[in-house]
């Protein structure tokens, strides 16, 4: 059952009876358990002097049968509304004149903070209840989803809803859920500017980012739920992260991690966070992650050259370190050898196009003969045809190039043949699978490939 942690102010000594009706009546009317502590009015002010910031949470109440201001304050853990649910008052009021108890506090209009405005006119649980022709813990339930309702009950809450108007109120729902309604969307990298170009430079340059945050936000927004992007390239912006999730900030990470020794994944992993990695990781550990069949597209690309009749073929690769570029070298260089090519030359680049511009001129500086390239990603493979132009070598009648990714370096010209991933999918099961550990922490860790395509333009 859900928890609820709240406190009542008071001068006199007849606060407990109220306290204790607040219990009852709160778990039998919404189902949740709440804990009211009572204190005096002495410690209030304690508290307001020492911890400002607590006034925007205090709301000045009465007492319903007495017209004498009545000293009683109640500290509430969430935006509190002036017409508060009339049911639970009904019945409280009802218990307190039945056993002679004094009647409960009951809220009177203005705050002590303009941060809790009065929302008199807003549409409630009960009008929503009303309307649904349910109880107001029915209505609760459906909006939660805490509890299994009929399906028809639950489609005669959402009429309901959308008849009224109603928008569940945020922080409340968080307090039942335990869900924040936010996700983290972090890129997390070694903090080795290349360069001197800072992480942030180099993240928002790459259209890969842009491909992944727009499957994220995809499939989050119909579900109500937000990313929080987050950039991770030292121990103290990893350590933020850790603190970010765990301090229920958000319901897990989403990590992209741009170097094949990124501790981020191990620190989640160990925190007992969830999360959901992009990409196999570099060592084994137990996260579920999002990958490409890497090897498979490389040959794609293998077999498109081999395939207009290129002879002398060379690769530029992404880090070494990195697994994602270890196997689109390896299965380039393996399809090759069964076309009968058993030795492939080869650079590293880091995936920036400063990268794959120098690795070209390199290749053709060692290979003069050169008359196909496979480049492990768009934007290397877009530096690489700025080096052929410069170096006077026609694109694809000289020199065919084939990129790998499909991103927005397709643009450049000649229009880029290259290996597709589905990035927007992928970041989609990315997604999928962290509201899944989220929601249930037995989920077991779980690993999805996805296939590439070839897609043909001029390049090659």
């Amino acid at each position: 059952m859900p928890h609820l942690a709240c406190a009542l102010f008071t001068a006199d000594g007849d606060a407990e009876p109220i306290a204790a009706a607040i219990e009852r009546g709160v778990q039998e009317e919404l189902g949740l358990s709440v804990a009211v502590i009572v204190r005096t009015a002495e410690h209030l002010r304690g508290v307001v002097e020492h911890n400002p910031l607590r006034r925007r949470l205090l709301l000045p109440l009465e007492l319903a049968d007495d017209p004498t201001p009545h000293p009683l304050l109640a500290l509430v853990p969430e935006r509190v509304r002036a017409d508060r649910p009339p049911s639970v008052v009904t019945m409280l009021r009802r218990r307190s004149r039945d056993t002679g108890e004094r009647s409960p506090p009951r809220a009177i209009n203005g705050c002590m903070s303009t941060d809790l405005p009065h929302t008199s006119g807003a549409p409630t649980l009960e009008d929503v209840a009303r309307v649904a022709g349910v109880s107001r813990a029915t209505v609760s339930r459906v909006i939660n989803g805490i509890r299994n309702v009929a399906p028809d009950i639950q489609e005669a809450v959402h009429r309901a809803i959308a008849t009224t108007g109603y928008v569940p109120n945020r922080a409340a729902r968080s307090l039942v859920t335990r869900r924040t309604g936010a996700v983290a969307l972090v890129v997390s990298g070694a903090g080795d500017a290349k360069g001197g170009e800072p992480f942030e430079s180099r993240v928002f340059a790459d259209p890969f980012l842009g491909r992944v945050a727009s499957g994220v936000v995809g499939y989050l927004r119909p579900r109500g739920i937000h990313p929080v992007l987050m950039l991770a390239d030292s121990a103290q912006t990893r350590d933020d992260v850790v603190s970010f999730l765990r301090q229920g900030s958000a319901d897990g990470a989403l990590v992209v991690s741009t170097h094949g020794e990124d501790p981020l994944p191990k620190l989640l992993v160990d925190a007992g966070l969830p999360a959901v990695l992009w990409a196999r990781p570099a060592r084994p550990i137990p996260i579920s992650y999002v990958d490409l069949a890497h090897r498979a597209g490389a040959a794609l690309a293998a077999d498109r050259l081999v395939a207009r009749g290129c002879r002398r073929v060379a690769t530029i690769s992404g880090p070494f370190d990195v697994p994602a570029a270890q196997d689109r070298l390896s299965g380039f260089q393996e399809a090759m050898a069964g076309h009968g090519h058993p030795y492939v030359p080869a650079v590293e680049g880091d995936f920036m196009p400063a990268s794959g511009e120098a690795g070209m001129h390199r290749l053709v500086k060692e290979h003069p003969d050169i008359d196909g390239v496979f480049v492990a990603n768009d934007l290397m493979a877009q530096g690489a045809l700025l080096a052929l132009r410069d170096l006077g070598r026609r694109v694809p009648e000289d020199v065919a190039v084939i990129g790998f990714d499909d991103s927005a370096a397709v643009t450049c010209r000649p229009p880029l043949t290259t290996v597709r991933q589905p990035m927007e999918d992928m970041a989609a099961e990315m997604a999928r699978l962290l509201l899944a550990h989220a929601a249930d922490p037995d989920f077991q860790v779980t690993s999805i490939i996805m296939q590439p395509t070839l897609v043909v333009r001029e390049s090659a």
